[in-house]
């Protein structure tokens, strides 16, 4: 009996990771109506480990009930910009604030082979949205502040959905790398003030790019 438990558990959670993974790539669209029995039959599960992840992603905000019963990706909203990355730049300048004070010379060299590698790959917009959040991922690991990490995985999920729309264009790409650089040489000339300067600013530079991007979607909400 406990063991069954344990699987049914386990398997609740592979089907939420997976239709986690699919509303964050927007691979399930904004908007789009979710049927238990479509989803059970793509994903090859029987209904209890579907409705077990619909729950968890319904806890987290990542679907919306329907009044006539099932549920739907919500939409993506320009309020939502506006709040997350504005959150996103507070914590973002606390831990690149921290960093300053924390990180060693073999953090430091990290930080700077991933802004080399972002430099070479620039130009291809899925290894440069990867290789930038490497290195947000490596400020936060190294600021080593454990309620400002949490508060900002759970901000960083959320906008997972909108990081594309910050880099659909190359022109946002070689700024943001620029912006990568000058947080890096911040943390590394142990400037603090400057660090939080810059890495406030680089947020709030995409938090920008999203909201010139998003109105030109068909999937926003009204």
């Amino acid at each position: 009996m406990a063991r069954e438990k344990v699987l049914r558990v386990s398997g609740g959670e592979v089907v939420y990771a997976e239709l986690k993974r699919q509303i964050l790539s927007l691979e399930l669209s904004p908007g789009q109506r979710l049927k238990e029995s479509e989803l059970a039959e793509e994903l090859r599960v029987s209904r209890t480990p579907l409705r077990e992840a619909i729950k968890l992603l319904l806890a987290e905000d990542l679907l919306e009930p329907l009044p006539t019963g099932g549920v739907v990706v919500p939409k993506l909203a320009v309020r939502d910009i506006g709040e997350l990355y504005t959150c996103r730049a507070a914590l973002e300048a606390i831990q690149a604030t921290d960093a300053t004070r924390k990180a060693s010379e073999d953090d430091l060299a990290a930080m700077s082979a991933i802004v080399d590698r972002n430099a070479l790959l620039v130009g291809f917009a899925d290894d440069a949205m990867t290789l930038g959040h490497s290195l947000h991922e490596l400020i936060g690991k190294v600021a080593d502040n454990t309620w400002v990490g949490r508060l900002h995985e759970q901000v960083d999920g959320h906008m997972t959905r909108y990081r594309q729309l910050t880099n659909s264009t190359q022109d946002r790409r070689d700024q943001a790398l620029e912006e990568h650089r000058a947080i890096v040489a911040a943390i590394t000339a142990r400037d603090p003030e400057k660090a939080a300067e810059v890495a406030r600013d680089h947020v709030l530079a995409a938090r920008d790019q999203a909201l010139s991007v998003i109105q030109l979607r068909e999937y926003i909400a009204s």
